[in-house]
């Protein structure tokens, strides 16, 4: 069993786009659109519960992240106890202030 490592918002940027690392970003569908990390997937903490398997990728740390760290520790734990090598991020994207930061919201749709 891996232990779930917490690391700060700035070392986001550290992952992204590494080989090695997966990025899950557990917020709403919503949220997500209005801005999230560069190559992370969304999977909503809700459908992250209700999962009864675990379907990640082997081999790659995979950084889970939420709005403030609460929700994204609990699954990294999850995680950790299935095997995974987990990071957890303190303070969530509450916390986030890199050059990372993707959103899927255009102009016209916020009209």
């Amino acid at each position: 069993m891996f232990p779930v490592e917490p690391i700060s918002a700035k070392m986001l940027d550290y992952y992204v786009g590494r080989r090695d690392a997966f990025l899950i970003d557990l917020r709403s569908r919503e949220e997500y659109r209005t801005g999230h990390m560069k190559g992370a997937v969304n999977l909503p903490y809700e459908e992250f519960e209700e999962m009864s398997e675990y379907d990640f990728p082997r081999g790659k740390i995979l950084v889970l992240y939420c709005d403030r760290g609460g929700a994204s520790l609990l699954a990294a734990r999850v995680l950790a106890r299935n095997g995974y090598e987990t990071r957890t991020v303190i303070g969530g994207m509450n916390a986030y202030r890199g050059r990372n930061l993707v959103c899927d919201i255009k102009y016209e749709d916020s009209m």
